[in-house]
């Protein structure tokens, strides 16, 4: 088991997100450097947010974010004022069905995977190494921040493109002969540069794709680990303590280190330490705070926290300067893990598609 933080630091960790949730609510508010969506919506609320906003408790009088806000334009509302001038990229999350939700962004992908540099071991993510990006890029942010991941840590990355959509319309209509000639002619990709001598020791992927790169490399004779990777970046919804414990024993073997996340272009990257079989191979994900913070909410009661141990839907809120959304309910569910020594805040385990969508939900790629 992890060590638990003590009761002090969890007491004076809530405290810098009470102050952070002041200085980004002030910022997102404030008519000179606010947000035009915000500044828009704050003519309906019963209260004023610059007085009667002052910590993490009180972001409850926004109420619960809608979802369809983030659907469709113009984008730029919620860019806020004072970053107008500066070049944006917008990056979607979702949409394999309708118009996809997205997010404006100038430097918050940056700053998410600098952070998220520092939760990786050095020993096998090598400051200087290359890395093999393997995953949807697309108009998602997640190749883009992959590649800034690597530059940060001092190396070149080398990406294989993949188009989830396509995959997701491929299993709707059952071309399941499409779909394995599809993720063929993605591993034929990186076992090609893989063998091209570019001396690649991590790699980003996706549960699935890892299984593939793994048994196409075992028909080969070789290995994740005889391929030279010795540390594997990887993330979706399809972590679960069974696939981590099958990946680490049987997929990649000593030497090599995964480290899971949970995240979205929301959320940023809520990280883990490798799960290890003392602890059941456990998957204890901790958001980035103060930058984002989750919390693990009654099914029935979006305001309620659940015990710690007990199950319950993720709520998210993001608290940057380019992104303010309280009260986000995310399309997953997981148990409240309690602060750890190393994140002094809550976590959530066991993530997986929130039981409501969950029949709904077409899994491809994650």
């Amino acid at each position: 088991m992890p060590a638990i933080a003590s009761p002090e630091r969890v007491r004076q960790t809530r405290e810098q997100l009470d102050a952070h949730v002041r200085e980004i609510v002030t910022w997102h508010f404030n008519p000179k450097t606010g947000t035009p969506f915000w500044l828009d919506k704050a003519k309906e609320f019963r209260f004023d947010p610059l007085k009667d906003v002052k910590s993490f408790e009180d972001l409850k009088k926004f109420g619960l974010f809608e979802d369809e806000w983030l659907r469709g334009g113009p984008v730029r509302r919620w860019l806020p004022k004072a970053y107008q001038d500066k070049p944006a990229y917008v990056f979607e999350t979702g949409g394999t069905t309708g118009i996809p939700k997205s997010r404006v962004v100038v430097d918050d992908f940056r700053i998410d995977y600098e952070m998220f540099s520092d939760t990786l071991p050095e020993k096998f993510f090598p400051k200087g190494s290359n890395w093999l990006m393997l995953g949807p890029s697309g108009p998602r942010r997640l190749r883009l921040a992959v590649e800034h991941l690597c530059q940060y840590r001092g190396g070149i990355c080398f990406c294989v493109d993949l188009d989830p959509r396509w995959v997701v319309k491929l299993i709707k209509k059952g071309w399941m002969e499409h779909l394995k000639a599809y993720q063929e002619h993605v591993i034929d990709q990186a076992l090609t540069v893989l063998s091209a001598n570019h001396e690649i020791k991590c790699l980003f992927t996706t549960p699935k794709l890892l299984d593939a790169l793994a048994a196409r490399l075992e028909q080969e004779g070789s290995s994740i680990a005889q391929a030279g990777i010795t540390g594997v970046f990887c993330g979706g919804t399809e972590m679960t303590s069974q696939w981590i414990r099958f990946a680490i024993e049987e997929l990649l073997g000593p030497g090599v280190y995964i480290a899971p996340t949970y995240g979205n272009t929301l959320m940023g990257l809520a990280a883990s330490d490798m799960p290890t079989r003392e602890d059941n191979y456990k998957i204890a994900y901790y958001a980035p705070q103060p930058r984002a913070g989750v919390e693990v909410v009654d099914f029935d009661d979006p305001n309620k926290v659940v015990e710690y141990g007990q199950s319950g839907r993720v709520k998210l809120t993001t608290l940057t300067k380019e992104l303010f959304i309280p009260g986000f309910l995310e399309r997953d569910e997981g148990e409240r893990e309690p602060p750890s020594a190393k994140y002094p805040w809550d976590g959530v385990s066991g993530v997986r598609p929130f039981r409501a969508f969950a029949a709904t939900t077409t899994v491809g790629v994650y």
